[in-house]
């Protein structure tokens, strides 16, 4: 099998085992990567970005060297690769299950959930907050735990998933603008900046293409992403929650906080504030969103050899 066939077939195997596993419960290697970089960060850390760039090169770079490695197993070891990679099936799962608690009216079970799905203060939110903090994170997380993962894969391979996954890992670990990672977590938050740049506009425009599928049109979905998406903080999460807001039609963004503090998020599409209905066409989005991902993401690798 040629190596560009076997990447894709690896691909969508992977994509098949998330769909069906979602991630392991225990033994996660993407886990077992975060306790190794926390670890090397008790080594690594000072209150400067020349620190940060050393911590990022180790960690990310002897990541990139399993990978390199772990390709030689073709098909079998690009298809573990691409299920330790991906996050889709959790991601909905999650999305799905803090719908049914806000529903239910189960705020405090809502909040347990939080975590899981982001890095907001649960504790100070209700029940419209939980569902917009979800939905958000669900719009995000789509490009991030699906989109970019399978992209890189496509174009990289086996190092392309796996560095990709350590990447993101790390910048949700010390990419904060807070006292302790201002400066350290420059590198991490400026990598996987770059790492999802065009993953991020692949996301978008899959969302626009699917709209039609929860209800709304590609040119509310195209419409809020231009003229919205900019004024994210986030050059990536703006595109992709913009896209998502107008497909779905309702408004995203305003006062969010985080455990390390609060921000003025800016006005995200048209429309009501979210719901838990707005919540379950998210998750039906996202799901539609990894399908036509892990479709292209097979394209691009074939299109590879010839």
């Amino acid at each position: 099998m040629r190596k560009t066939t076997s990447t894709a077939a690896g691909l969508v195997l992977g994509f098949v085992l998330d769909r069906v596993f979602a991630d392991p419960q225990r033994w996660h290697p993407v886990a077992g990567f975060g306790s190794a970089a926390a670890a090397l960060e008790q080594v690594t850390y000072a209150d400067d970005r020349t620190a940060g760039v050393v911590h990022e090169i180790v960690a990310v770079g002897s990541v990139l060297g399993i990978g390199v490695i772990g390709a030689r197993g073709g098909l079998l070891a690009t298809a573990l690769a691409t299920w330790t990679a991906l996050g889709g099936r959790s991601l909905a799962r999650a999305g799905q299950a803090m719908a049914d608690r806000l529903d239910a009216g189960d705020i405090e079970g809502a909040r347990e959930l939080l975590p899981s799905l982001c890095g907001r203060d649960p504790s100070v939110l209700d029940a419209d907050g939980l569902a917009r903090a979800a939905l958000e994170s669900i719009a995000e997380n789509t490009s991030d735990a699906t989109v970019a993962p399978l992209m890189w894969g496509a174009v990289a391979g086996v190092p392309g998933l796996l560095g990709y996954r350590a990447v993101n890992t790390l910048d949700a670990m010390i990419g904060y603008r807070n006292e302790r990672y201002e400066n350290f977590g420059w590198a991490a938050a400026r990598t996987d900046d770059i790492a999802n740049l065009i993953p991020a506009r692949v996301t978008g425009l899959l969302t626009a293409a699917l709209a039609p599928l929860v209800g709304g049109t590609a040119m509310a979905s195209l419409r809020a992403w231009r003229r919205d998406a900019a004024k994210h903080p986030s050059p990536n999460a703006g595109v992709v929650e913009a896209s998502m807001a107008g497909a779905l039609g309702i408004r995203l963004g305003g006062l969010t906080q985080y455990r390390y503090g609060t921000e003025l998020r800016p006005t995200l599409g048209d429309g009501p504030a979210p719901t838990t209905a707005d919540l379950r066409r998210a998750v039906r989005m996202s799901t539609a969103v990894q399908v036509g991902a892990v479709a292209l993401a097979g394209v691009i690798a074939t299109a590879r050899g010839r």
